[in-house]
């Protein structure tokens, strides 16, 4: 026996462990990606990212301190592709955080790869590729962890999950190719073809009188942002992103791409009609309204299967909750005494090369040769030199448990709902539309600020999110509308990378899929593993565009050579043509004048 430990504290240190055992499980997951056929709008058929020949996807659903393993296996043939647990800290896992280019190398076609980590939250959550823009192609689920000792245990009868999405036709990767265009110089996204609720329209969930339920709500949307209401009945909002809050009621929400919301429901005693639930665009994201656009999807709670399901009611005017009014359910106060600030502007532009991009301090992100955390586990005590990252990783490194402050000033006329890996945050301070830049002497600070992690800033506005930096890793920030991630509005947290060299091991399935997909797993973001701050041959974004630019310019360019193409297509056509009888005849009388008065002058050129 070791010394200085008793018999009996040995026996109950065994029957703690024991009981631990028994109550925590291994939840796993085989996951086949591969593409099925599939039209949730009964308006197209359309190639879409499927799990297991299934779609929709199916749900992850573990128990706090599960350890969750999800076996994946690539079998789409032309995409590589990843997973990652929105919302799931990764308390020493990073490396399981499913973001190319950041904590792994892309699973290519052909090749599998195991997550294996313990899910030491509650909450609700989802899962999604990070590859290239592929998750609106179908591959995104919900992802439920469930808490015996949450607050709110026993105070519903049943629990309904109810996703909420924008949908397009055509594939991402055909969109992003001409979104990221010199033919797009003003980055208007493209607009979705549909809405879908639970993947689907017309969807109705069946409800007793008298009982209550949670609904579990997320936006696994690409792009819009909506607002969400049940006619009849009020929500009780009961939990934000994975964070318990006091109960909150709303009549209507406002739910980001990304955002969850869970509240509870309870049904009417009288259950001879059945009520509309609505969610809709935010139209002001859009930079045109197609005729063609149907913005509203409706469900319905459905009391009687013998009633009509009624169409939903006009509404005057969008009168939303405001979640920077949550109080979390723990109460955990301010954090003070902040010990690093991080400052991000945001702005969208154009480069060089004449496409619109977005930008966090005037530089776009652009994912390193090696992935960020193969590069903080390799370059010894410069890890914590931000120059080994690159200049377009936009990587700020955290010190070890300290209070980090985020200050971001939108300089964009449209909304951004902002996620952070890793972690939740408090939102202590945020302005309203047309804010402009925060000035802490202006600022009020929430005492107790609400939690969650994905927050929206308004137009032209500003907010302050803290955290403490107590998860060592390397974390995304990023806008979560996925056309402003693809195109660059996306920053690198490295937190405490020294200890992550001490205490994080790369898996062999990460060297693996990094040697089939010819990925570098060592040195600097150019792979330069000898001369660290060398970093020639790095990704980097297109030049800066000549001065004097604008994207109204761009466009004029583009118009202006697109009318050369097209004139100089018409002359080639025209010279290409074949000849009328009466042309050649024309053509051949001038060609024999041309000869006599060449011979006769003695001028041999025009002769044929």
């Amino acid at each position: 026996m070791a010394p200085g430990i008793s018999r009996p504290a040995t026996f109950y240190l065994l029957l703690l462990l024991s009981a631990l055992s028994t109550f925590a499980a291994v939840v796993e997951y085989d996951f086949n990606i591969t593409w099925v056929t599939r039209n949730p709008d009964n308006a197209f058929d359309r190639t879409t990212i499927g799990i297991n020949g299934q779609w929709p996807v199916p749900e992850i659903r573990v128990n706090k301190g599960d350890r969750l393993i999800v076996n994946v296996n690539n079998q789409l043939g032309n995409q590589s592709t990843t997973l990652h647990f929105h919302g799931l800290y990764q308390n020493g896992t990073s490396n399981y955080d499913g973001v190319p280019g950041a904590t792994q190398c892309p699973i290519p076609p052909g090749s599998s790869m195991k997550y294996n980590f313990t899910v030491d939250q509650a909450g609700t959550y989802w899962y999604h590729s990070h590859q290239k823009g592929q998750y609106p192609d179908g591959l995104r689920g919900p992802l439920i962890v469930h808490d015996p000792e949450s607050p709110y245990a026993g105070k519903f009868d049943e629990e309904v999950v109810l996703t909420i999405s924008d949908w397009y036709h055509t594939q991402m990767p055909v969109l992003l190719k001409s979104f990221i265009s010199v033919t797009n110089p003003t980055g208007a996204e493209p607009i979705p073809d549909a809405n879908l609720m639970n993947d689907s329209q017309n969807v109705t969930f069946q409800i007793q009188p008298g009982k209550t339920y949670m609904f579990r709500i997320i936006n696994v949307g690409a792009f819009v942002s909506q607002y969400f209401w049940i006619e009849g009945h009020t929500m009780r909002i009961v939990e934000v992103d994975g964070v318990y809050t006091e109960p909150a009621e709303a009549e209507m929400l406002y739910i980001s791409s990304a955002q969850r919301y869970s509240i509870l429901v309870t049904a009417r005693d009288d259950g001879n009609q059945n009520f509309p639930i609505v969610s809709s665009f935010d139209q002001t994201l859009l930079d045109t309204i197609p005729a063609t656009l149907k913005p509203n999807v409706t469900g319905w709670l459905q009391y009687n299967k013998d009633a009509e399901l009624p169409s939903a009611a006009l509404v005057d005017e969008y009168n939303d909750f405001d979640d920077w009014t949550l109080v979390p359910y723990d109460r955990l106060p301010l954090f003070e005494n902040v010990q690093q600030t991080v400052q991000m502007d945001v702005k969208m532009d154009n480069l060089g090369d004449g496409a619109n991009y977005a930008f966090f301090n005037d530089i776009t992100y652009v994912p390193p040769k090696v992935p960020t955390l193969y590069s903080s586990l390799t370059t010894g005590s410069l890890a914590t030199n931000p120059k080994v990252y690159g200049v377009n990783s936009i990587p700020f490194v955290l010190a070890h448990n300290q209070v980090v402050e985020i200050v971001m000033n939108n300089f964009d006329t449209g909304r951004h709902p902002f996620h952070l890996h890793g972690h939740d945050f408090q939102a202590v301070a945020r302005s309203p539309e047309n804010g402009g830049v925060y000035d802490p002497r202006n600022a009020t600070l929430a005492r107790i600020p609400m939690r969650r992690d994905v927050f929206v800033v308004q137009p032209l506005g500003n907010f302050v999110l803290r955290f403490r930096s107590d998860n060592p890793g390397i974390w995304l920030f990023h806008c979560h509308i996925q056309w402003h991630t693809d195109s660059g509005l996306v920053a690198t947290m490295i937190e405490a990378p020294l200890s992550l060299q001490q205490n994080l091991e790369i898996p062999q399935a990460h060297r693996d899929i990094c040697y089939k997909s010819q990925t570098p797993m060592e040195g600097n973001a150019a792979g330069n593993t000898k001369r660290l701050l060398d970093l020639s041959g790095a990704n980097v974004s297109p030049a800066p565009l000549p001065a004097g630019f604008t994207p109204s310019g761009i466009v004029a360019l583009v118009f202006s050579a697109l009318s050369a193409c097209l004139g100089l297509a018409a002359i080639t056509w025209y010279g290409v043509a074949p000849l009328s009888d009466a042309q050649e005849e024309g053509l051949a009388s001038k060609r024999g004048r041309e000869k006599i008065e060449g011979r006769a002058t003695g001028d041999s050129s025009s002769t044929t």
